[in-house]
């Protein structure tokens, strides 16, 4: 690892995350091509992904991803945060195997999990057989029937046990026919062993750490800099774990950030000029720029996280007006977007928002009018605004 004399301001990481996020200028990629430069994007919400790189892809066309999630070049798996994630395939490996003992604490750990009776040292024997039955792509009913009969009658903590075993289980979502965003939000979702015919080893230790070493050199190129904690905020890992990969990934440099703070960065990775225009986007709900680092700030204002991010982890729509979080978005039944600021914006800045809205009401009224309705009681409920405009439609 090298150290460099640059120092880098607050507003100098805001433009190198929306650089690296392709959200300075859209970018004239295919979606695949897309998905690699962005590393990673939370898909908890199947509607998100498709939000997140229409902002970010220039003439974005929603079956472009419906083709690279169907070809499996993207999969849709738990990984950070213990949460919904879709990644470019070359990536899932090493990512499953960084969090692996998040994700394996957290679900085989959990009380729910040990009330059914069963322990971790179980459910590593009944993977190899959940594997095998899933080389097709299964419903979470077959695959609690399957788990019934391995286990026992089938009871509310044996089906709750269930759910925390497929959720640790090296399983892939599998995209569901005549869903308009590939996969399905309800209980027609699918599963399917991942990488099928190569059994990923979830447990060895230089596996582990050589895919903890493989997730921060990519977070580093979409997200960086970034400092020890940012790292461990998106992959919800220990610091230390953090530092150790670190330290052996060994073309890394170190740079100086806003209160002398260490970061780190691939070599080359952008950083563009702290005065360089960001236009205005419309983000879809839990996109990755908001959710990726320790310190929020880098992206949404402090002022404005808790009208943003919700007491339950709901991560509303948001609108950026020069790189930063300025507002939220909902579509409405009518197919025309509604905007509420969170402080006054400039008439001119309110013609570029509108552009967008434009937009993402095309992309969304063209799949699924109500891909985000469920989340509205937030609205109705009420948010600082001092201005909100309808537009689009």
């Amino acid at each position: 690892m090298t150290s460099d004399s640059i120092s880098v301001s607050a507003r100098g990481l805001n433009r190198a995350t929306l650089a690296r996020q392709l959200l300075l200028e859209r970018e004239g990629v295919g979606a695949e091509e897309a998905l690699r430069r962005v590393v990673a994007l939370q898909a908890q919400q199947p509607a998100s992904p498709y939000v997140a790189l229409w902002n970010r892809v220039a003439g974005f066309e929603a079956a472009d991803l419906d083709a690279v999630f169907g070809g499996f070049r993207a999969v849709k798996s738990t990984l950070m945060r213990i949460t919904l994630h879709a990644v470019h395939v070359d990536d899932y490996r090493d990512f499953r195997a960084a969090v692996e003992p998040t994700v394996r604490g957290a679900r085989l750990g959990d009380p729910r999990f040990r009330a059914s009776g069963l322990v971790a040292d179980d459910a590593d024997g009944l993977l190899p057989d959940l594997l095998r039955v899933a080389e097709l792509p299964r419903t979470a009913r077959e695959l609690g029937e399957w788990f019934a009969g391995r286990v026992g009658p089938e009871g509310e903590k044996l089906v709750t046990a269930a759910r925390m075993l497929r959720q640790y289980a090296p399983l892939w979502h599998a995209p569901v026919a005549g869903s308009p965003w590939a996969y399905a939000s309800d209980k027609r979702q699918l599963f399917v062993a991942a990488e099928r015919g190569r059994r990923p080893e979830l447990r060895d230790p230089e596996a582990v750490a050589e895919g903890l070493r493989g997730l921060v050199r990519r977070y580093l190129a979409g997200f960086g800099p970034a400092s020890v904690a940012d790292v461990a905020q998106f992959a919800l890992v220990q610091k230390g774990r953090v530092r150790e990969a670190l330290a052996g990934c060994g073309e890394l440099v170190r740079l100086s950030g806003p209160g002398g703070e260490v970061l780190y960065d691939v070599p080359g990775g952008a950083l563009p000029d702290a005065g360089v225009a960001a236009p205005p986007r419309l983000l879809g709900m839990w996109d990755s720029v908001l959710l990726a680092y320790a310190d929020r700030g880098r992206v949404l204002p402090a002022e404005y996280r808790k009208h943003v991010t919700r007491v339950n982890g709901d991560v509303l729509a948001t609108v950026l007006v020069d790189g930063y979080v300025a507002g939220v978005w909902r579509l409405l039944a009518d197919g025309s977007v509604e905007v509420g600021a969170f402080r006054p914006l400039p008439e001119r800045v309110w013609e570029g928002v509108e552009r967008e809205a434009w937009g993402v009401a095309r992309l969304l009224a063209g799949r699924d009018p109500g891909a985000y309705r469920r989340y509205d009681h937030w609205w109705v409920k009420g948010l600082p605004v001092v201005e909100a405009r309808v537009l689009g439609g």
